[in-house]
């Protein structure tokens, strides 16, 4: 059994991952962790990983603590930029028996589409991507759409392509979404929505549209059990499950 603690247990993904975890084979879920819970629960507990699905404001707090009480962790918080994976980098640098690893998604679907589009990338002259979530989603563009872009820009560089075409001269602050290694993102936040996501390809004569849609929070569950179990024998950081997944 894996000794477990989920942060952010509260939430709406928390308490989704708690219920999938509860039912889970061989995880005793130890304790559940909301923003006014003192860290120290977390070695009261005895946990071996802890999952944070809490906010890019708390994060970087939770794991140095974790990192520094030598439990790895399973994060599917969202904001993660060069500069906090450095500083993750420094901090396990002390504990180099410690597993991190940073899932810009735990859906499965999510994390074939982002394969798909990395493979698709080269063979069509212009990608762009669209992700769309509900309003109280605090990072634009999502983690996902982030690093689709990335594995897409890595893919167009390494077959040796050169910039996209776009002739846009002027435009309305935004219109054309954010850059990202070279991909516009755009960002749309409706209600009703909970995280889904368009890569659009296209070249000459045709187009390819690969999309992913999460309908329920418990579709996060089977990858978060899959980063639970890769963690704990892959000491370090690691950037995306896919790495645990043979993707």
């Amino acid at each position: 059994m894996t000794k477990v603690a989920v942060l952010g247990a509260y939430g709406k993904l928390g308490s989704a991952i708690v219920a999938g975890l509860e039912a889970a084979d061989g995880i005793d879920l130890v304790a559940r962790l909301g923003s006014r819970d003192p860290l120290s629960r977390i070695v009261e507990s005895g946990a071996e990983v802890v999952v944070d699905v809490t906010t890019p404001d708390a994060v970087m707090g939770n794991l140095e603590f974790a990192i520094g009480h030598g439990v790895h962790a399973v994060v599917g918080t969202t904001g993660f930029d060069e500069g906090r994976l450095e500083a993750l980098r420094g901090l396990l640098e002390s504990r180099p028996e410690v597993g991190v690893v940073i899932a810009p998604n735990f859906s499965i679907g999510a994390l074939l589409m982002m394969r798909f589009a990395a493979l698709a990338a080269p063979h069509f002259e212009s990608v762009e991507i669209v992700e769309l979530h509900h309003p109280t989603k605090a990072d634009a563009p999502s983690g996902t759409a982030r690093r689709t872009a990335e594995l897409v820009g890595a893919a167009r560089r390494e077959a040796g392509l050169g910039p996209m075409p776009d002739a846009t001269t002027t435009a309305l602050e935004g219109a054309r979404g954010a850059e990202v290694d070279g991909v516009r993102v755009h960002s749309v936040r409706v209600r009703g929505l909970v995280a889904h996501q368009e890569v659009l390809l296209g070249g000459v004569g045709e187009t390819l549209t690969l999309r992913h849609d999460s309908l329920d929070r418990a579709g996060f569950v089977p990858g978060v059990l899959a980063g639970i179990d890769g963690v704990r024998s892959n000491a370090g950081l690691t950037v995306g499950l896919e790495h645990f997944l043979g993707l």
